[in-house]
């Protein structure tokens, strides 16, 4: 015997779900093609839980539709609906064994015991904890806990996997290897996933696209990639991963590409529609470079300075003036917090050898590669 796992797509269609007159989910619309795993991101409030609550069907729509297999499940119950979902507490039964554990929903559904248990065993394999039947999750890591778990998910054969916020209970260093054991059980099996997390880098690391909620509605969805290079807005631009965002002008633009004025400095980016005028710029912390100040020229002032290769864009080596007013280690890189004509700017840095003093002056350039114009 071996499990038949499947893999079906998941639809929203002009999805709306009230609480009275708290409008929860606001008119959304979605795809996820199957055997993607799609991640549902946001702040808290922003309608992502509810959102997976919905596919599961612990949540039932206030109108749209909702379709998983190209079945229409919108009035159907949880029970009728094929998909399983791994919670963020894991759930697991204390007084239950590992194996029972994971038989449990395969018992309940009416499947006889030898059966399940063999089931259970061919799960427990998939996610590397053949052997462990016969413990009881207190003998478990954290780690092995939410494996036990997303196999107790797995052996009931569903078209989606859902994860509600799966890492939130492992330190740091565990939820990264963790993370690396889930993505990686996916795309072995095929599996359509829709995973739930605030956490921006987690939602980066795993998926193949991300959905980005914010008050209630999709601020933005596409590829880690997309969204983190070209965000939609200065909320999306914050959200993943952070951004300086400063005020530029565009001073003159194509279809494609833009030239862009920061101080005296001239840049040359993807206009992504944007007119002549002024324009908001997101910028990435390590996409800002630093270096001594020379000569004395007054806060404000462009001055001479080393841009490096990463500023290719630039019209000339020229950089604006700033002073350093917080100087951080954190062992692979420093951390800085900059005043300048630009406004306030967290600075990543990974030349730790050569760490600039608080109180340093500096002249400020910007690496291409990491800024974004931001439609108004």
């Amino acid at each position: 015997m071996s499990l038949h796992l499947k893999a079906g797509s998941v639809t929203f269609e002009n999805v709306t779900k009230k609480y009275g007159a708290v409008t929860a989910i606001d008119d959304v619309s979605f795809s996820i093609a199957p055997g993607h795993l799609v991640t549902l991101l946001g702040p808290s409030g922003c309608g992502k839980t509810t959102t997976l609550r919905m596919i599961a069907g612990l949540e039932h729509a206030s109108s749209g539709r909702i379709l998983i297999g190209g079945k229409d499940v919108t009035n159907l119950p949880a029970t009728d609906r094929d998909v399983s979902m791994v919670f963020q507490s894991y759930a697991l039964f204390p007084h239950m064994t590992v194996g029972e554990n994971v038989a449990y929903g395969l018992t309940v559904g009416g499947l006889k015991k030898a059966e399940a248990a063999e089931r259970a065993e061919e799960g427990l394999a998939l996610v590397g904890l053949a052997g462990y039947a016969s413990r009881l999750p207190s003998e478990l890591s954290g780690g092995q806990q939410q494996r036990v778990a997303v196999a107790r998910a797995l052996v009931l054969e569903p078209e989606v996997l859902l994860l509600d916020e799966p890492l939130s209970n492992l330190d740091a260093k565990l939820r990264r290897k963790v993370r690396e054991e889930i993505r990686d059980l996916q795309q072995k099996l095929g599996l359509t996933a829709v995973y739930v997390t605030h956490d921006q880098e987690e939602a980066l690391a795993v998926s193949d696209r991300i959905i980005v909620m914010n008050r209630s509605i999709i601020a933005q969805e596409g590829t880690p990639r997309e969204l983190y290079e070209a965000p939609s807005s200065a909320f999306i631009a914050d959200f993943i991963g952070d951004a300086n965002l400063i005020t530029g002008e565009v001073i003159s633009a194509n279809h494609e590409k833009a030239k862009v004025r920061i101080d005296s400095i001239e840049y040359e980016l993807p206009s992504r529609g944007l007119r002549i005028g002024s324009a908001q710029i997101a910028v990435r912390p390590d996409s800002i470079l630093l270096e001594p100040a020379q000569g004395s020229s007054g806060p404000g002032s462009s001055v001479s300075g080393s841009s490096e290769s990463g500023s290719a864009g630039a019209k000339d080596q020229i950089g604006i003036r700033g002073n350093v007013t917080h100087s951080t280690y954190l062992g692979n890189q420093m951390h800085y917090s900059v005043d300048s004509p630009l406004g306030e700017l967290f600075v990543v840095d990974y030349r730790i050898d050569n760490a600039i003093k608080a109180g340093s002056d500096i002249s400020i350039t910007f690496a291409t590669k990491g800024m974004a114009l931001i439609a108004p």
